[in-house]
C-alpha cells in the first residue's frame, strides 16, 4: 500500500473517531475502500493528490446504509434553533487536492478532511 493511501486512511479514520464511529466494523469498511482504491493509484500515479478526496467520498457512500449519513454537520443555520438540523457534510472539491468537509446548506467549510472535531 502506498504512502498516499495510508495518509488518506489515517485522515478518514481521524474524522470517524472524532464522531465516535471508529468501530471495528467501520474500520473494516475503510480498509476495503482503501484496498479498492489501490488500482486507481496504480493506473494514475499523477492523481495521487486526489486520493484522500476519493477515499472520503467512498467511505461516506459505503457507510450510508450501515450507519446513515456521515459526517453530520455541526453548523446551526437558524440562530433560533438550539440544535442543527441533521444533514451530512460533503467533500469538496468532488475531485481535487486539499479536500474539505463542507456544509452545502450554509455554504460553510467546516474542516479539512482529517481535521474534524467532536
Amino acid at each position: 500500500m502506498t504512502d498516499v493511501l495510508l495518509e488518506a486512511r489515517a485522515r478518514v479514520l481521524h474524522d470517524l473517531a472524532a464522531r465516535g464511529l471508529d468501530t471495528a466494523d467501520v474500520v473494516s469498511v475503510v480498509d476495503e475502500v482503501v484496498t479498492a482504491r489501490q488500482w486507481w493509484v496504480d493506473e494514475w500515479p499523477d492523481g495521487a493528490a486526489f486520493i484522500t478526496c476519493l477515499v472520503a467520498q467512498d467511505v461516506q457512500e459505503a457507510l450510508l446504509d450501515q450507519v446513515g449519513p456521515w459526517p453530520l454537520c455541526p453548523v446551526v443555520h437558524d440562530p433560533e434553533e438550539d440544535e442543527p438540523s441533521p444533514h451530512e457534510l460533503r467533500v469538496a472539491p468532488d475531485l481535487g487536492e486539499d479536500p474539505h468537509w463542507v456544509c452545502e446548506e450554509g455554504g460553510v467549510v467546516v474542516a479539512p478532511v482529517g481535521a474534524l472535531h467532536r
